[in-house]
C-alpha cells in the first residue's frame, strides 16, 4: 500500500532515502507515465522508495482569478493512477499561500532533502518550481550537489510529432476528439466517482441516471456523449450521458449524469467509471421538458448506434 502525505512539515518520511519525481500529473498521460515509471525503475535498482510528488490544488488552480482552469483528473483518480504505476509514496502537498511563497531553495532543502531524503530527483521537460517559478533543473543540480542527491530531466514524449501534454488533451476533449485524447493518455478518457442522489427528475421522465459530481473542479468539457459505464456488471454497459450544469432545469453545479441502456437497478453509493466515446452535441436550454425529452430520445438512439458500431469493429479487429 502506497503512503499518502499532504504536509511539508514533520520528520523524515524516508530515512533510508528515496527517488522522487515531481509533476502536476493531471491526467497521468504518456509523458507523466514515462516520468513516474523511470523514477520507479531507478528506485528499484537502488533499493529505495519511489515517491511521486504533486500538489492539491494544482498551482494553476490556486493562482487562477475567477473560474479555475479545467481539470482532467480528480485527486482520488490521480492517487490510484500513481499507485498503479508503482509509486511507494504519493505526496499531494497542500498548495496554499505558504507553499506559493516558498522559495525554490527552501523547497529543495526542507521537502526534497529533509522530508523525503531524496537521493535522486526526476522532473519532466521545462519543469519550474518555487516562488515565482524561480527553480528549474539547474537549481536542482546546484543544490543537489550540496544536499546529497542527483537530479535529472527525462526527454519529452511526442505523438504525431508534437509533445504530449495536459493542454493538448484538454483541447482534444473540448473538441470532442476522444480518440486523440485516448492516444495521448494511453487509455480512454473516463471520470469515476460514487453515485450520488439527484433530484430524480430523470426517473420521472423515463431516463433514470447515475449522477457523479466533479469535486468542485472545473470540467474539461461539457455536452451530451455516448459512453460506456464500468463498475456495474462484469462487462461495461452502454449509455448516454449529459455533462454540464443542466440549463433547462436551472442547474448550477457541474454534474455528470449517465443513463444506462436496458438497466434498472439502484446504483446509489456505488463507485462507477464513465468512459467517453463520442460527443453527440452541446448542452442547450430547451423551452420545456417535453422538448428536452424528445431530444433525449434522439440522443439515446444515436448513442446506441455509435456504441453498437464500436462493438462490431472491436469484434472484427
Amino acid at each position: 500500500m502506497s503512503r499518502l502525505f499532504r504536509d511539508v512539515d514533520g520528520g523524515s518520511l524516508y530515512p533510508q532515502g528515496s527517488v522522487v519525481c515531481i509533476g502536476a500529473f493531471d491526467g497521468l498521460h504518456l509523458g507523466h507515465r514515462a516520468l513516474v515509471r523511470h523514477a520507479v525503475a531507478r528506485a528499484r535498482s537502488l533499493g529505495l522508495s519511489a515517491v511521486a510528488l504533486s500538489f492539491e490544488p494544482l498551482p494553476r488552480e490556486f493562482f487562477a482569478a475567477g473560474v479555475a482552469p479545467p481539470r482532467l483528473m480528480l485527486p482520488r483518480a490521480r492517487i490510484e493512477g500513481l499507485r498503479d504505476l508503482g509509486a511507494d509514496g504519493i505526496g499531494l502537498l497542500r498548495f496554499d499561500a505558504r507553499m506559493a511563497t516558498m522559495s525554490a531553495e527552501n523547497f529543495v532543502r526542507d521537502v526534497l532533502a529533509g522530508r523525503l531524503g531524496a537521493r535522486e530527483v526526476w522532473v519532466g521537460p521545462e519543469f519550474r518550481f518555487g516562488h515565482k517559478r524561480g527553480g528549474d533543473i539547474a537549481t536542482l543540480h546546484r543544490l543537489g550537489s550540496h544536499l546529497g542527491f542527483e537530479a535529472g530531466e527525462i526527454a519529452p514524449v511526442a505523438l504525431d510529432g508534437e509533445r504530449v501534454s495536459s493542454t493538448r488533451i484538454r483541447n482534444a476533449l473540448r473538441e470532442g476528439d476522444f480518440a486523440l485524447a485516448a492516444r495521448l493518455l494511453g487509455r480512454p478518457y473516463s471520470i469515476g466517482g460514487h453515485v450520488v442522489r439527484g433530484k430524480r427528475l430523470g426517473r420521472t421522465l423515463g431516463f433514470p441516471t447515475a449522477n457523479l459530481r466533479f469535486g468542485g473542479k472545473t470540467p474539461p468539457f461539457a455536452g451530451i456523449h455516448a459512453v460506456w459505464v464500468h463498475g456495474v456488471g462484469a462487462a461495461p454497459l452502454a449509455g448516454v450521458s449529459s455533462f454540464g450544469t443542466r440549463p433547462t432545469v436551472d442547474g448550477v453545479e457541474p454534474l455528470l449524469e449517465a443513463h444506462l441502456f436496458d438497466f434498472d437497478g439502484d446504483l446509489y453509493g456505488r463507485r462507477i467509471e464513465v468512459e467517453f466515446v463520442a460527443k453527440l452535441r452541446d448542452e442547450e436550454k430547451f423551452p420545456d421538458l417535453a422538448a428536452m425529452v424528445a431530444q433525449i430520445h434522439r440522443d439515446a438512439a444515436q448513442a446506441r448506434a455509435i456504441l453498437q458500431r464500436q462493438e462490431k469493429q472491436q469484434a472484427y479487429a
